[in-house]
């Protein structure tokens, strides 16, 4: 494959005007990552989509074009285009509604409908101390931070895994970040 980006951009542009689109992006995915700031890149890649049909991801890439060169018309006009384009296609062929939950519970449905009790074996000895579940440090990293997280945290006194909690949950979700840190403010006064 051709490594300079003017060869990649001129290739791929034939492969559109052939009509060959999904050629082209193959050829235009290799520069989007070195280039990823490209106007080019982004309008070969807004014209191949929208060859192929997938207005919603042409109309993206258009909209990164209007981005990086706000002043260039072609963008602009082509954005316009896809838009409506998008919202035809939308009104002929209406989407189902995802829902998350219900796809979650597939999910869990079908990965536990495979599922089989493991067969343990009982003994009189107990566990080894090195078997059993140790409580994780203080600076261990907390997958998944929630409100409730910290709570539970707070009722058993471990007050500075409730912190790195809330200093998580300020980072995930700014908009209560006030009511995170005057949490953590009252946490600090009870160490």
């Amino acid at each position: 494959m051709t490594i300079e980006p003017h060869l990649i951009y001129a290739d791929a542009s034939l492969d559109i005007a052939r009509r060959e689109f999904q050629a082209a992006l193959d050829k235009l995915s290799g520069a989007g990552r070195s280039l990823p700031e490209s106007y080019l890149l982004h309008l070969l890649h807004a014209r191949a989509y929208l060859g192929l049909g997938r207005f919603e991801t042409a109309v993206g890439h258009l909209r990164q074009c209007c981005r990086i060169a706000p002043s260039n018309q072609v963008a602009w006009q082509e954005l316009i285009e896809a838009t409506v384009l998008e919202a035809q296609h939308r009104q002929e062929h209406p989407v189902e509604v995802f829902d998350p939950v219900a796809d979650e519970f597939e999910q869990l449905s079908i990965a536990l409908s495979g599922f089989q009790i493991p067969r343990a074996s009982e003994s009189s000895e107990p566990t080894p101390i090195a078997e059993q579940k140790q409580p994780f440090p203080d600076d261990a990293s907390i997958a998944v931070p929630t409100e409730t997280l910290a709570n539970l945290f707070i009722a058993q006194c471990a007050y500075k895994k409730a912190i790195r909690v809330y200093t998580s949950l300020i980072q995930i979700k700014p908009s209560k970040a006030d009511e995170y840190r005057q949490s953590i403010d009252r946490l600090l006064e009870k160490l």
